[in-house]
């Protein structure tokens, strides 16, 4: 079992860029304002995810201004959690902090804001009625179109943490491979990765655990339930941690004796569509053609199409940093085309309904030159660690 060396955090003048090109791309998408709520948002900006509760906390970033926005009584927190908070504004337990929000607005001559996709309904739709309230109603839409094209390109340090965590879940991996046997419940299982992703310096345990046996890896979140390990059952393990927020999430799929050769045979399938999704991106390439090389190699073995079982039931893959799953994603009508600093689950997972599924999940980061793995994929269905 690896311990990791964890590489250095994002430092300050990174997340200055950030705020820099976040600056930058507002007056082409026709904002004036940028409202941040707690999330992975607040933390790719700000360090700090924070937590949402029924009182707002948020950020309101204009061209020449950071104003941290809370209750008072909240101020040590935000203070203690975010020291770049030089300006700030505050709301009383009995005061409306969205009729705050649109004050500060006014101030800036703001005649649109652009707010956090993860901002939760509630709040979103007390500011809106509040903007609209104004004199000189405030425009309020999405900032997805914004923020989301500056997380989708990782630098070199975001890659360098995702290496990290991802070098560490392969270890638990196979650390598992080596010391699973029949009779174990998979709650046995979950509890030894999370203590193993501890153990190797994980920002805690498991972000997430699947452990399944034989039928249930059909399903391909898993379903309710603690079986044991019996004799001849496949295995899928799926499982990530977090190093300084940024995720890893690796599955492995494989036997600990002899399967039928109908099993075998589909399990190099998924080997191959793997492949071939990772094959296929190249920059410039639409995400969408990535996910179709992998559907191509599964109809070629008479799998699919599309998403008819037996077959692939979901997209080929992800993108992956602070969010598990983030976009862009390998998926039809995904035109998004691939660039470098881009990073990908590859996983064209095959279902036979009520009886068994087969998983290979690596990711990928594009380069200049193409992709590059984070992890090896697994090489045999057996021997799955060589």
């Amino acid at each position: 079992m690896t311990t990791v060396s964890r590489p250095p955090s994002i430092g300050d003048a990174e997340r200055e860029q950030r705020l820099d090109r976040l600056r930058g791309a507002m007056p082409a998408s026709g904002f004036d304002a940028v409202i941040i709520t707690p999330g992975s948002n607040m933390r790719y900006f700000f360090a700090e995810a924070f937590y949402e509760s029924e009182r707002f906390v948020g950020v309101l970033i204009t061209a020449d201004r950071i104003v941290f926005i809370c209750p008072k009584f909240e101020e040590s927190a935000i203070r203690a959690k975010f020291p770049m908070a030089s300006e700030m504004a505050f709301w009383e337990e009995h005061e409306c902090p969205f009729a705050l929000i649109a004050s500060l607005l006014a101030d800036n001559e703001s005649r649109a804001c652009a707010l956090d996709p993860e901002c939760s309904y509630g709040h979103a739709a007390r500011l809106f009625d509040a903007l609209a309230q104004r004199e000189n109603p405030v425009l309020c839409g999405s900032a997805a179109p914004v923020i989301a094209p500056l997380r989708a390109i990782k630098s070199q340090a975001e890659i360098d943490l995702m290496i990290a965590a991802m070098q560490l879940t392969l270890s638990v991996h196979k650390t598992v491979f080596e010391w699973v046997k029949p009779g174990m419940k998979a709650s046995t299982v979950i509890a030894e990765i999370d203590r193993l992703h501890r153990a190797g310096g994980a920002d805690g345990g498991n972000s997430f655990c699947a452990v399944q046996f034989g039928e249930a890896t059909s399903h391909p979140h898993g379903v309710p339930g603690d079986p044991a390990l019996e004799e001849g059952e496949l295995i899928l393990i799926d499982t990530g941690c977090t190093i300084d927020g940024y995720n890893s999430d690796i599955t492995r799929t494989y036997a600990l004796s002899k399967l039928d050769s109908e099993v075998e045979k589909l399990w190099h399938a998924e080997k191959q569509a793997q492949q071939a999704a990772f094959d296929r991106a190249a920059i410039g390439t639409p995400c969408e053609d990535v996910d179709k090389a992998a559907r191509d190699v599964l109809i070629s073995h008479g799998l699919g199409p599309d998403y008819d079982l037996p077959g692939l039931p979901h997209r080929t893959g992800h993108g992956i940093g602070l969010d598990i799953h983030e976009g862009p994603y390998l998926v039809k009508g995904d035109k998004t085309p691939l660039a470098a600093g881009m990073c990908f689950s590859n996983e064209p997972m095959i279902v036979v309904p009520g009886q068994y599924g087969i998983r290979l999940e690596d990711h990928f980061y594009m380069t200049a030159a193409g992709p590059a793995w984070f992890t090896q994929p697994q090489e045999d269905i057996y021997r799955p660690f060589g």
